[in-house]
């Protein structure tokens, strides 16, 4: 981990989301209905198998072996090898003007998929972080088969864990109180992770774009991908940071952290890389802001793997404490909290004889 202290990195990189979800959860329903959308211009969906979600020949104005360009602008793409090649060939093809430019892309993966190596893949490959970032991770849910898969399926758990949004999916097959107790059971994997009903695969792309940090330059909604309430009301809203603690099953834990002490940026980088040395695997996922000798940077991570730090270019708060949101499997509270605490504690500077 290395902190840029200059230019906005975000700048020009290609958004990304991922949909996710367990088998059976609607993936492909809401795909179909996704690339038909009008407000689908400039997108590239990537998909596992274009023949899958039925597109309409009358609505496909080319194609190509793997690549099809839809009426409305919207390019589907499916993947040919593997996801590294699949991206780093869409954007070749339109580097040159082989298919139409799009400004963002929107990634399914398989129903059984760890959608870990996915968000690996745009942060460990230097040539994709360098044109795309992910702007978000969407799962969804089958209300009527969904607690069962909870209960017997890990991916299914990770899956949520990892969520930025959460879409409950087939709600008019099930009944009121099933809804309601599988929204418990993905509050308690993921308090971070706002919810949505999704009927029939019916959505607005708008509710797929701007999950998470989007820029340098600090807005209104810059920490809302931390589940951090800015309404600055005077009534504290804005120091919230997710109510509680979660434990599903006792093993996926949300743990909410802050620091009011500043960091040195050695030495938080060289806790979190002890962390993911030691417990890599069960740190699902990580995020926050980090208050670094006075400036505000922003971390993220899953497992082993962190994102380029991000410095904002303000505050967006009052607020400067450092807040970190841990989503973990089997790492207890105190363990990340006293490593964190000690390297707080051991790079303050003296006080003054």
């Amino acid at each position: 981990m290395q902190a840029s202290f200059t230019r906005d990195p975000l700048a020009g990189r290609i958004p990304v989301t991922l949909i996710t979800g367990f088998l059976g959860s609607g993936k492909t329903t809401l795909i179909s209905k996704l690339v038909r959308h009008a407000d689908m211009q400039r997108v590239a969906v990537v998909i596992n198998e274009i023949g899958e979600i039925g597109i309409d020949h009358d609505i496909v104005s080319m194609s190509s072996e793997n690549i099809a360009l839809l009426a409305n602008g919207c390019i589907c793409c499916s993947v040919r090898t593997d996801l590294q090649e699949t991206l780093r060939d869409l954007f070749a093809r339109r580097r040159v003007g082989q298919v139409a430019d799009f400004d963002r892309v929107i990634i399914e993966t398989t129903g059984l998929a760890d959608p870990a190596p996915v968000v690996q893949t745009l942060t460990s490959d230097t040539l994709l972080a360098a044109q795309f970032r992910l702007d978000g991770l969407v799962t969804l849910v089958d209300a009527v088969n969904g607690a069962g898969q909870l209960a017997s399926h890990g991916e299914s758990i990770k899956q949520i864990a990892l969520a930025d949004k959460v879409f409950i999916t087939k709600t008019d097959l099930a009944t009121p109180e099933a809804i309601e107790a599988l929204q418990a059971a993905i509050q308690q994997i993921n308090p971070g992770a706002g919810m949505q009903m999704l009927h029939q695969g019916e959505i607005e792309p708008s509710a797929l774009t701007g999950l998470g940090l989007t820029s340098a330059r600090a807005g209104p909604q810059t920490l809302s991908f931390l589940g951090e309430s800015l309404a600055g009301d005077g009534s504290g809203g804005e120091r919230r940071l997710l109510a509680k603690s979660a434990i599903h099953d006792g093993t996926i834990r949300t743990l909410s952290l802050r620091f009011d002490k500043p960091f040195t940026w050695a030495a938080f980088s060289s806790a979190m890389e002890l962390l993911t040395t030691l417990r890599g695997p069960d740190m699902l996922r990580v995020k926050g802001i980090v208050n670094v000798e006075g400036a505000p940077v922003v971390v993220q991570g899953v497992q082993h793997l962190f994102h380029a730090p991000v410095t904002l270019d303000r505050w967006p708060s009052a607020d400067q404490d450092s807040r970190l949101v841990f989503i973990t499997r089997h790492i207890e509270e105190r363990t990340i909290r006293n490593l964190l605490e000690a390297v707080a504690d051991a790079t303050r500077p003296p006080p003054s004889a």
